[in-house]
């Protein structure tokens, strides 16, 4: 075909809204150009939070704000803290039941998943110990534990071996998280020890930490 420089026979550029959909729920009539705003931005945020990576990322975004929240403690800051901890550790059990319903299980979610668990656990027996409300050599057997795991973990990836979390690694972060609520709210509530119930908790929380670890070093000795 002979090519013409008429600008009224050139086709002209698809609109972003159609050819990439870079604005999700934006109109995708031809010839008009969706405009990005708060419509485009809630449907992206709607999707990433029904998205079981999605939520992976939220756990790890809300991080920095309990460790604000955390670094000056008092009765309301500290139950703050403990409702936005429990709010993020409750997106452990939601990312992995809608993976497995909508069929999203996907590799990258087995490897972020519990790393997004590892730093959230992390980060608040970190600040527990700093305010001296955990023993600090139990903060650093479970952390430890936490960092050779992630290390066989990241290894046997790399050697195609199946790398979700084990059952007892499932245990491991409940008791962790189980003990972690009531040692952040700390103050008496509710006619309550949290503190007292917290450490109890904590003891079995190490005791599977262990149990988990020395669990994945043997599996690791016989499939590598």
């Amino acid at each position: 075909m002979e090519r013409t420089d008429d600008p009224q026979e050139t086709p002209s550029a698809a609109p972003l809204g159609d050819a990439g959909g870079f604005f999700p729920g934006g109109d995708r009539t031809a010839g008009h150009t969706p405009q990005p705003g708060r419509t485009g931005t809630w449907t992206r945020l709607k999707e990433a939070a029904h998205h079981p990576n999605g939520l992976t990322l939220f756990r790890v975004a809300m991080i920095p704000l309990i460790i604000g929240l955390f670094s000056f403690p008092n009765r309301f800051l500290a139950l703050v803290a403990a409702l936005v901890f429990s709010a993020a550790a409750i997106t452990d059990y939601l990312d992995g039941f809608l993976a497995r319903r909508h069929g999203k299980v996907t590799f990258i979610g087995k490897v972020m998943d519990p790393v997004a668990d590892k730093l959230l656990n992390s980060s608040a027996f970190i600040m527990l110990a700093s305010h001296g409300w955990v023993p600090a050599w139990m903060v650093c057997v479970i952390i430890g534990r936490e960092i050779a795991v992630t290390g066989l973990r990241s290894v046997s990836a790399a050697k195609g071996i199946d790398v979700s979390a084990s059952r007892l690694g499932k245990l491991k972060t409940g008791f962790q998280v189980a003990a972690i609520i009531p040692l952040m709210i700390h103050y008496p509530f509710l006619g309550l020890d949290p503190q007292a119930i917290g450490q109890a908790l904590l003891y079995l929380a190490l005791v599977f930490t262990v149990w988990s670890g020395v669990d994945y070093f043997i599996k690791f000795k016989r499939l590598v």
